[in-house]
């Protein structure tokens, strides 16, 4: 009696697994969708996160041509590059997991221009008055060094 106890038990409990995986693995689609930066310049990038697609899935927008959202647990990701020549104003992107129908959307910026383009440090030559200054430094520099050498040529023949 008590092993036939035991073995219902156990069937059941397999059953309930066997029957809740499936539902573990669907997903309900993407949720959480969020942008950086909320504002972004015409040529600039955004990052798409999103959550819920376990298998990946892809972002599109207007603005952007279609970029594919990562894959894994957690946090989803796409980099989107916003076209060159985008209208700027305000735009909606929209977001779909691989395993689902379900649409997520969001909306974001696009600003007029380019933006600040950085990294323009050691790439400009200095101007007339930095060279005017460096070059009366250099010659001091000269000039010091010779006094420097004179005057210690002179006491050491002095010595003998």
């Amino acid at each position: 009696m008590r092993a036939s106890r035991a073995l219902a038990v156990t069937v059941t409990a397999f059953a309930a697994v066997g029957l809740a995986a499936p539902m573990a693995a669907a997903t309900n689609g993407p949720v959480n969708v969020a942008v950086n930066p909320q504002s972004v310049h015409q040529g600039g990038t955004l990052k798409v996160t999103a959550q819920g697609c376990g298998h990946g899935g892809k972002v599109w927008s207007n603005a952007f041509p279609t970029a594919h959202l990562s894959a894994g647990d957690g946090t989803n990701y796409a980099h989107a590059r916003v076209r060159n020549n985008t209208t700027p104003g305000q735009y909606h992107l929209s977001v779909k997991c691989s395993d689902s129908d379900s649409i997520a959307t969001h909306k974001f910026t696009v600003l007029a221009g380019n933006g600040a383009q950085g990294g323009l440090g050691g790439s400009m030559g200095p101007n007339s008055t930095e060279m005017q200054v460096g070059g009366g430094l250099v010659a001091a520099a000269a000039v010091g060094g010779a006094v420097f050498l004179v005057r210690r040529r002179r006491t050491s023949h002095a010595a003998f």
